[in-house]
């Protein structure tokens, strides 16, 4: 009899043990399965923010098909033998960054892809251009790269790019005018009226990342003054044959720039280029070792904001490769500019900034 019993309960403990593993299982697979429905729920959330701001300047966009959208990264030839350029004073913010040999190099941004003028000279890439580009979840173009980092960059970014050195005449070409006159080096032009076709075709993401917010920096709803001292004209000095000179214009309250004392000019429009904002970032800046490429800094550093008439002081930072340039005033709270097309410049922290 005592037998029996022990039988019958080892039956039973048994029993109440399959079922508790079972219940467990099936609690694991509930879990799982939520877990998946929840990531499939949020990957479904679209990624874009549909806006009516240029997410570049903050004005309002009247366009549709710009609303949200990716903007481009054009780099820009701005040796003196190249000058003028044509298609750069559609940009809507222009970046200036110094390259070998005390030149700089201008990188155009244009925040609706589909309304991209004729662009020249385009040329090639240095390797923290596309690490700005990507910190405004920009597409980058270009017209080759130097073989050593700046290529190493484009493959360990996987940023969607356009190259003219190897898409050849279907977007990119020669300006047969500028020919007659210009090395070929000179004269390379990207057509972007092809850029919504261009992006159709390479299958690149057109909705700016969530990531980025609506706007790239902060800007103010009424129009404000630095709140440092006049600057009437600014001059930074990238070395000793390379300066930009930004005079203050009252009628207009915009800063036409001069590219080493003479001004600097779209000839698709004749127009001097003129920016609402200029916003100087200061860093260190250097050769390479046993290179003649340079170095550039871009994690964070002082500055300087200058528009309306007036200039203040002012820190900046990009936290990785992917983030924007943060600019804030010198106490740490979020610095506000005015809404409009914006001038930046990387430029070293040795080198001569006049304002008066």
């Amino acid at each position: 009899m005592k037998k029996i019993v022990i039988v019958f309960l080892t039956v039973i403990l048994l029993c109440i043990t399959i079922t508790g593993c079972k219940n467990e299982k099936t609690e694991s697979k509930t879990a799982e399965t939520s877990t998946t429905k929840t990531t499939k729920t949020t990957a479904e959330v679209p990624s874009n923010i549909v806006t009516n701001k240029n997410f570049l300047t903050g004005a309002a966009l009247t366009n549709p098909n710009a609303f949200g959208k990716r903007p481009v990264a054009v780099m820009i030839n701005n040796i003196k033998d190249a000058l003028p350029q044509y298609g750069i004073e559609a940009a809507d913010i222009i970046f200036e960054v110094p390259v070998e040999g005390g030149i700089t190099r201008l990188m155009a941004v244009y925040n609706d892809f589909t309304n991209v003028p004729k662009i020249c000279s385009v040329r090639s890439c240095r390797y923290y251009y596309p690490l700005i580009a990507l910190g405004m979840d920009a597409i980058y173009i270009h017209w080759g790269a130097d073989a050593s980092i700046a290529t190493d960059t484009l493959k360990s970014t996987k940023i969607d790019r356009f190259d003219g050195a190897t898409l050849g005449v279907e977007y990119f070409g020669r300006d047969k005018e500028r020919l007659k006159t210009y090395s070929s080096e000179h004269t390379g032009f990207l057509d972007g009226t092809k850029l919504a076709e261009a992006i159709q075709k390479y299958g690149y993401r057109k909705d700016l990342s969530a990531d980025y917010g609506q706007t790239l920096f902060k800007f103010s709803e009424t129009q404000i003054i630095p709140s440092g001292i006049n600057c009437a004209t600014a001059i930074l000095n990238f070395s000793n044959a390379y300066f930009s000179t930004f005079t203050y214009d009252n009628a207009t309250t915009s800063y036409k720039k001069q590219h080493s004392g003479k001004p600097q000019i779209d000839s698709s429009t004749g127009n001097q280029l003129a920016f609402k904002n200029v916003i100087i970032l200061q860093t260190d800046i250097k050769n390479r070792t046993n290179s003649k490429l340079m170095d550039v800094n871009l994690t964070k550093g002082k500055g300087k904001y200058i528009s309306n008439g007036a200039e203040q002081d002012v820190l900046w930072s990009k936290a990785g490769n992917k983030s924007p340039i943060v600019l804030t005033k010198l106490d740490g709270t979020p610095l506000l500019i005015n809404k409009g097309k914006s001038y930046i410049a990387f430029i070293g922290n040795e080198k001569t900034i006049t304002i008066s």
